[in-house]
């Protein structure tokens, strides 16, 4: 008999070989039926693996991601055998579950696969869906593997079992197919219903520019036609609400191929969008302590080495800047954080001067390739609402809270509620990937766990995605197409004080290392505007949309009252302009509803004689005839309502 513990913390018992799918029965039928995949002592496995020894056994439905992550995989499989079918002589490279779906990488003999064909592919994989094909894993020696794709003409399938070790091997069949597979498949195609293909586009095998350039087919599927029908409908509305699209249309930002890919331009618009958003945080951070400093843009080699940073960002980033000095060299500065902790050393302090929070928007500059570029939420250059705090171990707890209720501030202010807080922790299986002792990686964690309880977020643990230098606490906020993104974030640092020997003086008058704690509530600026643009659909919070007015006269003789109303509104604080355009006022109208202006003020004989402006909402709400003070208060209170004062 084997002791399995389920995630419950019971614990039952089973005859060896008993499988994940057995175990789920020996719950109940309901579960059996809805169990898609599982993990054995941490590790995923088929339904049908048989268990041989203790250990702790999780099983997964399609509402768990790991669930979806094999029914996407499985699905792949799906979709390549279809390829097969219909495009003799192709060959099968990879085809992984990504966040919404798979893909799956082919070389083709011929021609190509374009959108027209997308229908045909879907019928041939949902007949063999329909089969009910069992899924079945088995090992295969690295001789006989190696044959079996030497013999199918399949250079890239060989490449990858040439560098796996004999005994690691494993085939995944159904049907007539095979596959190279490392596992993690659900128990049959026929819980697949509903199959999409979604895109084609060019894939380099191996993601290396030198290699041979392959076709990538996306798709997506679901156990429900249902589903998939309302996920299409998210993607249509997804893409009106597309922030490159949105940007070009509010006139935010702009690229220039003569500036550089992923080197954002903002506009005037998008200028002053930035610079509300600077100010808002910057009138929180200053009434919670924080001191505003500025650090160039680029830093000696030497700062970035200390750091730790050369090595991480180092290859893939910007290549080192040459002086006329021999052997000098500059980088830009791919992060905030080093000169932030030279500010630090730049004269002693006593633990009585602790904490010292130093804040900056800070650009920073990583050189990501150009494949991976994508409007503002992927660039080159970004700018950080960076600030790093250096407090004595004994303030950490109460700092870290002091960061959560800002970020909070920052997400309800900005209209974001619908989150979870992510805690993020290394990866034990590979500690080389971070830096300092295991000490202090275990103070830095137990910190964060303790501030997010004693807060009461909403929080997960999730090993292996903490930053190289300490763990972190992520917001991973939901938008209004329930799409998660992670926006904002506070690690906890004791490495750096180390490399940099940072020190304050304590009590006892000897010298001590504070803990560094890294924050940023937006972010980047460029990604959390790109996110707040599709969250919101271009129609910002009124505190913070570029116009909250427009001015639309009937016609020329109404322009001098016009000036009146504007300045008026100006001396109000209320952010407005005129559209004194020779068009229609129906015309005029529409155009302002494309720009997502919030009110639209229409003057005309009627107004000027009781001075008074008609009113008409964003999105055809007529609020009719009233007086400027009446709409002051109006735009006064709605801003009032969304924008509170940081601890009030």
């Amino acid at each position: 008999m084997i002791k399995i513990t389920l995630p419950d913390g019971s614990v039952k018992e089973f005859e060896q070989g008993t499988t994940p799918m057995e175990v789920a029965k020996s719950i109940s039928e309901g579960l059996a039926r809805n169990v898609i995949s599982a993990k054995f002592n941490n590790t995923t496995v088929e339904t049908t693996t048989p268990l041989k020894s203790d250990g702790s056994l999780i099983l997964y439905t399609w509402n768990d991601k790991e669930g979806k992550t094999a029914f996407w995989h499985s699905t792949s499989h799906i979709v390549a055998q279809a390829l097969e079918e219909l495009y003799p002589g192709v060959k099968l490279t990879i085809g992984p579950a990504i966040d919404n779906g798979f893909y799956y990488d082919v070389d083709l003999p011929e021609g190509v696969i374009s959108e027209k064909d997308f229908p045909a592919i879907e019928k041939k994989a949902l007949e063999i869906a329909r089969g009910k094909h069992d899924y079945k894993l088995r090992e295969v020696s690295k001789a006989d593997a190696l044959k079996f794709y030497k013999d199918q003409g399949n250079e890239y399938k060989v490449e990858l079992i040439e560098n796996l070790e004999d005994g690691t091997i494993t085939f995944c069949d159904h049907d007539t197919f095979t596959d190279l597979c490392r596992g993690g498949h659900i128990p049959n195609t026929g819980i697949v219903k509903a199959i999409k293909i979604l895109s084609v586009a060019g894939a380099y095998w191996r993601g290396n520019e030198n290699n041979a350039q392959l076709t990538r087919v996306y798709g997506i599927s679901f156990p429900k036609q249902k589903e998939l029908t309302e996920y299409l409908e998210l993607l249509e509305e997804a893409k009106k609400r597309d922030h490159r699209k949105l940007g070009k249309e509010l006139e935010l930002f702009t690229f220039s191929q003569k500036v550089g890919q992923g080197l954002p331009l903002w506009l005037p618009k998008g200028a002053a969008l930035r610079e509300r958003l600077e100010q808002f945080l910057k009138k929180a951070q200053k009434k919670a302590g924080y001191e505003m400093v500025v650090t160039p843009h680029i830093g000696q080699k030497e700062l970035y080495v200390t750091s730790g940073h050369y090595e991480k960002y180092g290859a893939d980033s910007f290549q080192p800047i040459h002086t006329p000095k021999e052997d000098e060299e500059f980088l830009l500065k791919p992060m905030n954080c080093p000169h932030h902790c030279e500010i630090y050393n730049s004269k002693p302090f006593s633990y009585r001067e602790l904490p010292k929070r130093f804040a900056e928007f800070g650009t920073v500059y990583r050189y990501e390739q150009s494949g991976e570029l994508h409007g503002l939420t992927r660039v080159r250059g970004f700018t950080q609402d960076d600030a790093h705090i250096f407090c004595t171990p004994d303030q950490l707890d109460e700092e870290f809270k002091n960061v959560i209720d800002l970020s909070l501030y920052v997400l309800g202010s900005l209209g974001f509620e619908n989150f979870t807080a992510q805690v993020s922790v290394r990866d034990l299986d590979n500690p080389d990937k971070y830096i300092g002792s295991v000490e202090n990686w275990e103070k830095a964690e137990q910190a964060i766990i303790n501030a997010a309880k004693e807060k009461g977020l909403d929080y997960i643990i999730e090993a292996g995605e903490a930053a190289f230098y300490g763990p972190k606490l992520d917001f991973m906020v939901k938008d209004a197409l329930g799409r998660q993104w992670q926006l904002g974030t506070i690690q906890v640092d004791y490495n750096l004080p180390e490399r940099f020997d940072l020190t304050y003086k304590g009590s006892d008058n000897e010298l001590h290392r504070p803990v560094m704690i890294h924050r940023a509530p937006f972010g980047s600026m460029e990604r959390f505007i790109a996110l707040l643009l599709e969250h919101t659909g271009g129609n910002f919070p009124l505190w913070l949309t570029p116009e909250q007015a427009i001015i639309l006269p009937v016609s020329e003789k109404h322009e001098i009252y016009a000036q009146k109303v504007l300045k008026s509104l100006e001396n109000n604080e209320i952010r407005a302009l005129i559209d004194n355009r020779n068009e229609t006022i129906g015309k005029k109208i529409r155009e302002a509803e494309m720009s997502k202006v919030p009110f639209m003020l229409i003057v005309g004989e009627s107004d000027e004689a009781a001075n008074t402006v008609s009113v008409r909402k964003h999105g055809g709400e007529d609020l009719g005839a009233i007086s400027l003070t009446t709409f002051t208060d109006l735009v006064n209170t709605e801003i009032n309502s969304t924008l509170k004062s940081f601890k009030d």
